[in-house]
């Protein structure tokens, strides 16, 4: 990965430069390099091959040079380009929230298989984040009433913005798990989440991605089960008697959490595979 430096112009510089010669110099994969230029651009895939031997404005081709370097870095193509696709809905993220990944698409499938075609009911997503989650189920089951909570101030303030431009109705509520909801009624019939469950000491914190990511909704600062734990412990007081609990969690973290799921009275318990048929969620009924 890299960009020719004796071909791309240095930020700065006063040059014209055109899509043709900034996509031969440019050796980020291709796809990286298009998406990035659409969107400094603010122009379509068909405007780019349309256009591609016209002179492109200073400022945009600035930006699209600051945003090549900083993919360079390793900085999250969804970071630089503002939105990230989920459950066929584009979705606004910035550092402050967590990337969402096809990996949270199974938790969404199974709590719609729950809630599908049952009138009024109740949906609480803890630690909602960008608000994929609460937002994805809102719009999917327009019948529910979806409540969504976040202990982070401004990763609320994304998931409001996604909601409102998403038009999903989703009841925002900020604070620390349960703690968030010190004015709503218990009798959730179904709560899902996805919390920090990487543990401290893993050596994936510093990799990839997540090095950009927001570290308290990546890891709990301990063994990466003590959020799990609070969630199920808490449960109980706020699910309906017969509601769901399913949570996201690691790869090798399914045994520990159905344990936990039993431990504090659970019914029903299992486990379900991720497209990569790793055991990505478990829950349980009360």
């Amino acid at each position: 990965m890299g960009v020719d430096a004796t071909a791309m112009p240095e930020r700065g510089a006063v040059t014209v430069s055109t899509v043709r010669s900034l996509t031969a110099a440019c050796r980020l994969p291709r796809l990286e390099t298009r998406m990035l230029l659409e969107q400094a651009l603010r122009r379509p895939r068909a405007w780019l091959l349309a256009h591609d031997d016209e002179p492109l404005p200073e400022a945009a081709v600035q930006l699209f040079l600051e945003w090549v370097r900083r993919r360079e870095a390793g900085e999250p193509m969804a970071y630089l380009l503002g939105e990230r696709e989920f459950m066929g809905w584009m979705f606004e993220v910035t550092p402050d929230v967590l990337i969402p990944r096809p990996d949270t698409e199974t938790l969404v499938a199974t709590a719609q298989d729950i809630i599908r075609d049952r009138p009024a009911v109740r949906v609480l997503d803890l630690g909602t984040g960008s608000g994929a989650i609460a937002i994805s189920l809102a719009l999917m089951c327009p019948d529910a009433v979806v409540y969504a909570s976040d202990a982070s101030r401004a990763a609320l303030a994304v998931a409001r913005r996604n909601g409102e431009r998403l038009n999903a109705a989703v009841q925002w509520h900020q604070g620390d798990w349960y703690a968030a909801l010190a004015d709503v009624e218990p009798g959730f019939d179904l709560i899902v989440s996805n919390p920090p469950y990487i543990a401290s000491e893993d050596p994936h914190l510093a990799q990839g991605d997540l090095r950009f990511e927001p570290t308290t909704a990546l890891t709990d600062g301990a063994d990466g089960l003590q959020a799990l734990r609070a969630i199920v412990q808490g449960a109980g007081a706020w699910l309906k008697p017969g509601g769901w609990l399913w949570l996201e969690h690691g790869w090798d973290q399914a045994q520990a959490v159905r344990a936990l799921l039993l431990t504090y009275g659970f019914a029903e318990v299992g486990s379900r595979c991720d497209l990569a048929g790793i055991e990505r969620i478990s829950g349980g009924r009360r």
